[in-house]
């Protein structure tokens, strides 16, 4: 008899999470490639993503930078690849702030906090909200967000 094949990957349960927590994804480098795919699908056409010389000669920002809801795009992927595949249920809000650019070349990770976690009204899902703070190669903040995502249960 073949034992089955135990899939990799899964996220964690709501049960398995507890206040205090601490979990950090692996990088992203953001590509000129993603800069300008996101901005011609989200119609994010303003000077700044589009205009090299705009930007070299009257920006406040030098080099070419990232949306922020690239950026926040790129976060929630990183972090929902580490603890949420399968068992992540639904995004129900957050709150953000911006603390600095993200430039074509920067790479990205997320630290996952967890501050809140909760069984729901309705069976075994739970109700975890976390504090993600998304870091440059630096090790600057760039942004902070605080989702609150409904997890599946045990």
């Amino acid at each position: 008899m073949t034992k089955a094949a135990v899939r990799l990957g899964r996220g964690f349960y709501w049960q398995d999470m507890t206040v205090g927590d601490r979990y950090r994804t692996y990088g992203r480098t953001v590509t000129p490639s993603d800069i300008s795919a996101f901005v011609n699908l989200a119609g994010m056409i303003e000077v700044l993503f589009t205009n090299a010389e705009y930007r070299r000669s009257e920006a406040a920002i030098k080099g070419n930078p990232s949306p922020g809801a690239l950026v926040f795009a790129l976060a929630e992927g990183l972090a929902l690849n580490a603890t949420a595949q399968e068992t992540g249920l639904a995004f129900l809000g957050t709150t953000m702030t911006i603390k600095g650019p993200v430039l074509e070349g920067d790479t990205i990770d997320v630290e996952i906090e967890v501050l809140e976690v909760r069984q729901e009204s309705k069976g075994t899902r739970g109700l975890v909200k976390t504090r993600n703070t998304v870091r440059n190669q630096r090790g600057e903040t760039v942004m902070i967000y605080e989702p609150l995502r409904l997890m599946q249960g045990r």
